[in-house]
């Protein structure tokens, strides 16, 4: 059995495989200051419900853009797994080719998801990935990561409102029932809302331009499906695909 961990600055996204099959997937808060012993423990008692055995786990792969819980995760595979996890980065064999002007910048996450987006979608092709941030990723027909877009994602946007302002309440975020809000609480989700699309679509409609019509758009991460009801560019939401990911680049790194 594969684990896979994606850790982000907002959650950790945990993801079960036996061979590509992803079979139970967790997610949890991003804690700085949990200890190994803490991660374990944690995960050993979301394995129990789940009916599956720590003891089946005989490979582990994280993508993480917290450095300073990498260790302490490295840590926690070996004590409680019994494995040595493989992190991936722009050493890692991942089957594609980053053109970016420094690889090491690249965020793993971005290019499990540029991965991810070329073999399921083939290229040229777009993942949108709405997380702390939104991160649009740029694969081209010939399976380079070519870069992207880095914008401000939709949780610090609701929480900039709520904190910079003396009136204005915290909000979750849902489509308005009108672009015209008539009190305070709608006229803000219409708001964020039609301003994450129209961000969203504005990059989208330049990056399509410039890398052709038949550019493949896919979106993925918490707010993917409200997002897609109302964009014009995107079209088709992949849950899992960041998790997906993980278990193509360790299969290819495991075979060799």
């Amino acid at each position: 059995m594969l684990l896979a961990l994606d850790a982000g600055n907002s959650n950790i996204t945990i993801g079960a495989f036996e061979g590509r099959k992803l079979i139970c997937q967790w997610r949890l808060r991003t804690v700085h200051d949990q200890t190994a012993d803490e991660w374990g423990i944690l995960l050993h008692n979301l394995f129990s419900p789940a009916g599956l055995e720590i003891s089946k786990v005989d490979g582990m792969i994280i993508s993480s853009v917290v450095p300073p819980i990498d260790s302490t995760l490295a840590f926690m595979a070996e004590r409680y797994f019994h494995t040595k996890a493989l992190f991936v980065g722009a050493r890692t064999d991942l089957g594609i080719t980053i053109k970016y002007d420094n690889p090491y910048e690249v965020g793993a996450d971005r290019l499990v998801n540029g991965v991810a987006g070329f073999y399921k979608y083939g290229g040229p092709c777009v993942v949108v990935d709405l997380g702390t941030t939104i991160n649009f990723d740029v694969i081209s027909r010939e399976g380079e990561y070519l870069g992207g877009a880095i914008a401000v994602g939709i949780g610090i946007a609701i929480d900039a409102l709520f904190s910079k302002t003396a009136r204005l309440p915290m909000v979750d975020f849902r489509p308005p029932k009108d672009v015209v809000g008539t009190n305070t609480v709608a006229s803000m989700r219409s708001g964020l809302y039609y301003g994450a699309i129209g961000m969203i679509d504005g990059i989208l409609e330049r990056i399509i331009e410039k890398m052709g019509p038949d550019t493949r758009t896919v979106a993925t991460g918490g707010q993917a499906h409200m997002i897609v009801s109302g964009s014009r560019f995107l079209k088709t939401v992949d849950e899992h695909l960041t998790l997906e990911g993980l278990a193509m680049i360790w299969e290819r790194n495991h075979r060799a």
